[in-house]
């Protein structure tokens, strides 16, 4: 199979994760069901962004053509493990490798252990080659190298298993917006998406924002309106009902919109159905703070990620921002 080989067949995969196929509907069923934060809309929303940023011919082309990515690499064994917090979230470490011309053997989160499988099986039925490329495994052993992504208690054990390998270990991540005051209607919109695709739980989903010092609030609340909905999703409304008790037990000041409470904290990552704030004195000062945050994935802001485009990468943006076709070409 060589690498024009390969590219035809993603493009077809990412056809075929548009499409209305019975086998895909079941397939998102099914990890619905699994999973209560995987709802049908945001399986098939990370499934579009699949499709449309990483499976087309020319963003394939492109993404190969930088590397000079040709057939003549000494295929290696990658054992990937993956997290799985949003749907399909380990899908760039599957295709890095895939396009590379490596082997992989995959381990699934117990959290998304569907929706790839079933693509995969797909991509058999086009070519039965690719069960030589592609393979899945409960526990990880006799890989060439590794890439694994989970939690920061994870990553101490993957460190543990996997050091004396070619690795690359992510932690946790997590993003953030940078505000002015002067953010458009359609802008702020743009900002609830970062905000509430998937409730919140990827790495590129910003939970923090930072404000200047007398900022008004009431126009980024009223753009939270579409995701109000979340109050009727039992998993959210638990978290949401506790964290507010919390916050009510411990006299804290919050806003809401009674589906996403704002509290003013200097953390970084907040807990489900909350969105943590802070005021800045100096905008450039703080971006080059957070700039130099290892915890931060993304800022969101004018001038660096635009609004509503955390959670939209397209193949160059590499978690942790290593470089993951690089590592794998110097093996």
């Amino acid at each position: 199979m060589n690498i024009q080989e390969r590219i035809e067949l993603l493009v077809k995969a990412g056809e075929y994760l548009k499409s209305n196929s019975e086998e895909w509907k079941n397939a998102k069923e099914q990890a619905s069901y699994k999973n209560g934060w995987f709802t049908l809309e945001f399986i098939q929303h990370a499934a579009n962004q699949i499709a449309d940023n990483f499976l087309t011919k020319d963003a394939l082309k492109k993404w190969v053509a930088h590397y000079h990515l040709d057939d003549n690499i000494l295929p290696k064994n990658i054992g990937i493990v993956m997290a799985g917090n949003i749907p399909l979230v380990g899908f760039h470490d599957f295709l890095a490798v895939f396009i590379s011309g490596h082997y992989q053997t995959i381990k699934l989160s117990s959290k998304d252990n569907i929706l790839l499988k079933h693509l995969v099986k797909y991509l058999y039925s086009l070519d039965a080659e690719i069960q030589n490329h592609i393979s899945f495994a409960d526990m990880l052993k006799g890989c060439d190298a590794y890439i694994a992504t989970g939690g920061n208690n994870a990553a101490t054990t993957f460190e543990e298993y996997f050091g004396k390998y070619p690795h690359i270990i992510r932690k946790n991540r997590t993003s953030v917006a940078i505000l002015t005051g002067n953010e458009t209607a359609k802008e702020l919109i743009a900002l609830a998406n970062d905000v509430h695709l998937y409730f919140g739980l990827g790495c590129r989903n910003v939970t923090k924002l930072y404000v200047p010092k007398g900022y008004n609030f009431e126009a980024l609340l009223n753009s939270f309106a579409p995701y109000k909905y979340f109050a009727d999703h039992h998993k959210y409304k638990n978290n949401y009902d506790y964290n507010l008790s919390i916050i009510l037990l411990n006299n804290v000041f919050y806003m809401t919109n009674e589906a996403t409470l704002l509290v003013e904290n200097k953390g970084l990552f907040s807990p489900i159905s909350q969105l943590f704030y802070e005021y800045y004195d100096d905008l450039n000062t703080t971006i080059v703070s957070l700039q130099n945050t290892d915890d931060v994935q993304s800022i969101v802001s004018n001038n660096l990620i635009a609004f509503g485009e955390a959670q939209n990468p397209n193949l160059f943006n590499y978690a942790d921002g290593v470089d993951t076709i690089q590592f794998l070409l110097e093996l």
